[in-house]
């Protein structure tokens, strides 16, 4: 379960993403690396090339609708590659039963209240 907090200086809500998500998966992408270097690097140069050529596709002026949909095909495939090994808890967002939706939806309020109530204090 996601526990957003305020931020040091009390002015926005953070939601611990990286350390909750992204930390794991990178701890995952470097144990796999270690195991098999030269198959996950070439997947992450393969899937570098694929993004590379979809960011350009989608800043040219001149490229055709259907050109950028299937670099974005492309950039899907190979981050499906690198994503295929990966524990379940990994590959799919985050989940929330009832409770836990309605547990974060009130600690977001709640902390969003909090700011505001601050910052309309502060502001008079």
């Amino acid at each position: 379960m996601m526990r957003p907090g305020l931020t040091a200086d009390g002015r926005h809500v953070r939601i611990p993403i990286r350390d909750q998500v992204l930390a794991p998966v990178l701890d995952d992408l470097a144990l796999a690396y270690a195991e098999d270097p030269v198959t996950v690097g070439h997947l992450l140069a393969r899937h570098a090339g694929s993004v590379l050529r979809l960011d350009h596709a989608e800043v040219s002026e001149d490229m055709p609708d259907h050109e950028r949909h299937m670099r974005a095909t492309e950039a899907d495939g190979t981050r499906e590659a690198l994503l295929a090994d990966l524990p379940d808890e990994h590959q799919a967002d985050p989940l929330l039963g009832p409770d836990d939706a309605i547990t974060l939806g009130t600690r977001l309020t709640r902390l969003a209240a909090h700011i505001r109530h601050t910052s309309n204090r502060t502001s008079r």
